[in-house]
């Protein structure tokens, strides 16, 4: 939990002041973006890196973006998106599929560098600690495995990464299981175990661990602090 708030930078954690991450943040976009690119129109790259950090673990497209930041061509867009990305700021998550085109059509899935930034920079009133597990989920899958990728059919399922022996691996996050999202978080993670011709699969949550089968699919639920600690029920995560 406390991870969650506080996120990994040192010398925030060690201090707790806010200024930290908020020149951070800045410097970021300053330093590494603007003076690197020489782009002129700064206001709209702050605001649009400001969005990005309120909306972790939601879709976004460049041409739904444009409007809301007020920035003209869906082009700009796209390349302020690979900036963020080489600057280690953000990270944009493709839909599964086996079409390139279809993967760079769709939208991507926006996860930042660090739950301590998403606390600090971002508008959003309340704490959302869903979202900032599902990005603590992506940040340690980032460390072992080189593709990662959303599922999203009739149901959505985090995130789908492609393991160095060919075989899938589903995986669904969800803050605290209970009666009003279970059936929801099961669909999307046995819809996506269809499609993907596997059998397993995991949904990590804070602190619940359980099993549920259907139909032949078993989706063990997992807590955080095992998941990330390399522990999976049905072997450990290939390193790659």
């Amino acid at each position: 939990m406390q991870f969650m708030k506080l996120g990994g930078f040192p010398e925030y954690v060690k201090s707790k002041q806010p200024e930290i991450l908020f020149h951070l943040f800045d410097d970021i976009l300053i330093r590494d973006i603007v003076v690197r690119y020489g782009i002129r129109d700064i206001k709209n790259l702050q605001r649009l890196a400001l969005y990005l950090v309120s909306n972790t673990g939601k879709l976004v497209t460049g041409s739904k973006l444009k409007q809301a930041i007020g920035i003209s061509a869906t082009s700009t867009i796209m390349e302020y998106f690979s900036y963020l990305e080489s600057s280690y700021l953000f990270y944009f998550v493709p839909r599964f599929s086996y079409s390139a085109k279809s993967q760079m059509i769709n939208p991507r899935k926006i996860y930042a560098a660090d739950t301590g930034l998403i606390t600090v920079n971002s508008s959003s009133f309340s704490d959302d600690n869903g979202r900032k597990l599902e990005n603590i989920v992506y940040n340690y899958l980032r460390s072992v495995y080189k593709e990662i990728f959303y599922f999203l059919d009739k149901n959505e399922c985090d995130f789908v990464v492609m393991k160095r022996s060919g075989k899938p691996l589903a995986i669904q996050v969800c803050y605290t299981l209970g009666k009003d999202n279970l059936k929801r978080e099961l669909d999307g993670l046995y819809e996506a175990l269809k499609s993907l011709g596997i059998k397993e699969g995991v949904i990590v949550t804070l602190n619940q661990k359980d099993k549920f089968t259907n139909d032949g699919l078993t989706a063990h639920i997992v807590p955080a602090y095992e998941f990330l600690s390399g522990t999976l029920p049905f072997g450990k995560p290939e390193f790659v």
